[in-house]
């Protein structure tokens, strides 16, 4: 493989000294951006876009031809690992995404075992491999998966954006088969990110969007515990360079303290939570990965470069902050407020970051 020339992202995750703060985007390649809606189009649906290496490569180097970011992201999808179970995803337009079949049943559940991800999930690992040939070096690459609570959630209510009452009544009536899914699942997570390391990716993060929608106690029996086991399962180095791990639990600022001893790198942070207490609270453990509101990318470039601004003196002085949103980019965003955002940060940010 080819030597990075932009390793900022990387040697921040570790807390190293970087000239600036990195900065990418969560959702980055996507539908605000016109060449993202022709690729689709082309393509002829979003599936055809995740199964197919061209597209997703295609898709992956969008915002980097057009932004001077400073990672790219594997262009793919959470709810491949289910898929992979054969749960039958499809999405409906303006619905997102929904199973076919859901685990609901003892009998289906007990019967749910690991997928073989080489095979069931080749053309993920193989878009991996291509993205990092066509990156020839430029950034590095981030591959992730969802979290096991996060992927349950889908395969118990069949969909997203649901008020989680029938895999919440599982957790509290029938603990055990939750957990067995849980257990399959997070054998799984570990098996395709560790895949997609082997593959070229340089960094993994790990998804909890819907961690946040748990009890304090809930929280550390179904989604945490889970993550830690995926981050100790982890490769840690590969092609010779530590290969650093982000959690993100949207909705899980309460937690921060927890999250940092799961051995992972960086907490993402949605904007929910203040950048300086969450650094006071976690100390130098780990890097802190965020958090913009995506919604202020929907006003004017003045006001995303005072709210930048803002973000980088609430983290103040120092290394270990890697700039994003705090959830992933609404498809109504003006592409020229992202690049306001991106140039904002990479202008104000060297003068936290006091060298030698």
């Amino acid at each position: 493989m080819t030597s990075l020339k932009n390793d900022v992202f990387l040697r921040a995750l570790q807390r190293q000294p970087t000239p600036y703060t990195p900065v990418w985007m969560m959702r980055q390649a996507g539908r605000y951006l016109p060449e993202y809606r022709a690729s689709r189009q082309h393509a002829g649906s979003f599936m055809s876009l995740c199964q197919s290496p061209d597209f997703a490569t295609e898709v992956t180097l969008q915002p980097l031809d057009r932004y001077p970011l400073d990672a790219a992201i594997l262009f793919s999808d959470i709810l491949t690992i289910p898929d992979a179970m054969g749960l039958g995803l499809y999405f409906e337009e303006g619905e997102g995404p929904k199973f076919e079949r859901t685990l609901r049943e003892e009998s289906d559940i007990r019967k749910l075992a690991v997928p073989d991800v080489g095979t069931e999930l080749k053309y993920v690992t193989d878009a991996v491999s291509q993205i990092r040939r066509a990156l020839d070096g430029r950034v590095p690459l981030i591959g992730f998966s969802g979290s096991p609570w996060t992927l349950a959630t889908y395969m118990v209510e069949g969909r997203g954006g649901t008020d989680f009452l029938t895999i919440k009544q599982m957790a509290y009536a029938r603990p055990e088969l939750l957990h067995h899914i849980l257990n399959i699942t997070t054998q799984t997570v570990i098996a395709y990110l560790n895949a997609q390391i082997a593959a070229g990716a340089q960094a993994v993060m790990i998804f909890d969007s819907w961690g946040g929608a748990l009890s304090h106690h809930a929280y550390q029996e179904f989604s945490l515990q889970y993550m830690k086991q995926i981050v100790s399962g982890l490769t840690k180095e590969n092609e010779g360079r530590t290969v650093p791990s982000i959690v993100f639990t949207k909705g899980g600022g309460l937690w921060l303290e927890a999250q940092a001893e799961t051995g992972a790198d960086a907490l993402g942070l949605d904007w929910t939570v203040s950048l300086g207490e969450a650094r006071r609270r976690v100390g130098s453990k780990v890097a802190l990965q965020g958090n913009m509101d995506p919604a202020i990318l929907l006003s004017t470039p003045e006001a995303v470069e005072k709210e930048v601004a803002r973000i980088l003196a609430d983290y103040g002085i120092g290394n270990g902050h890697v700039f994003n949103l705090g959830h992933g980019i609404t498809q109504f965003t003006p592409p020229e407020n992202a690049e306001a955002m991106i140039k904002a940060v990479h202008a104000i940010s060297s003068k936290y970051h006091l060298q030698g």
